[in-house]
């Protein structure tokens, strides 16, 4: 479910695909998922929170600079977007543009997922000295950046929105850090 948000978006996505992509008889997927489609997005953006926080802190703990995390989590996402030819993104961007305004479940699901990813850049930014409402100011704009350049680098067929937002990011975190 997840890789088929990212490429045709939540709406786009059926059940009978869902059960074809996953070749799984469709009886198994109301077993696991008796609540239907709604739950199985909920599950797949709590896959997709999980393995973006996993990035950010793996890189964060494999990186002494700013700059460094910010290298690595663009070099995964701009690997990502190349490897699928610019057909998959972030399902939870995807899933919050489609669904925030008709599904309560969802919206609250998608914005836990982006708080999931703020809370640990701001602990690494915490960690390097600034302050705590500083550090979540900041976090919060390098999470929305982030997820902006993906979607103009998927609009536009390019990683070069990805590269300016990690240029740009690291100027500010270097130079705030300085």
């Amino acid at each position: 479910m997840l890789e088929l948000i990212q490429a045709r978006g939540y709406s786009g996505t059926g059940l009978a695909t869902v059960t074809e992509h996953a070749q799984a008889p469709k009886g198994s997927l109301y077993f696991h998922f008796p609540e239907g489609k709604e739950a199985l997005g909920l599950k797949a953006i709590e896959l997709a929170a999980d393995r973006f926080r996993s990035l950010i802190a793996d890189s964060a703990m494999e990186s002494e600079r700013p700059s460094e995390v910010i290298g690595r989590v663009i070099d995964v996402l701009a690997g990502l977007l190349t490897d699928s030819d610019f057909q998959l993104g972030c399902p939870v961007s995807v899933m919050t543009l489609e669904m925030g305004a008709q599904s309560e479940r969802l919206r609250d699901a998608c914005a836990n997922a982006f708080d999931s990813w703020i809370t640990p850049v701001a602990e690494y930014l915490t960690a390097l000295g600034r302050t705590p409402d500083a550090a979540r100011t900041l976090a919060t704009a390098v999470v929305s950046m982030v997820e902006g350049a993906v979607i103009v680098s998927r609009a536009q067929r390019s990683v070069e929105p990805l590269r300016c937002a990690a240029r740009t990011l690291t100027g500010l975190l270097e130079a705030e850090a300085a």
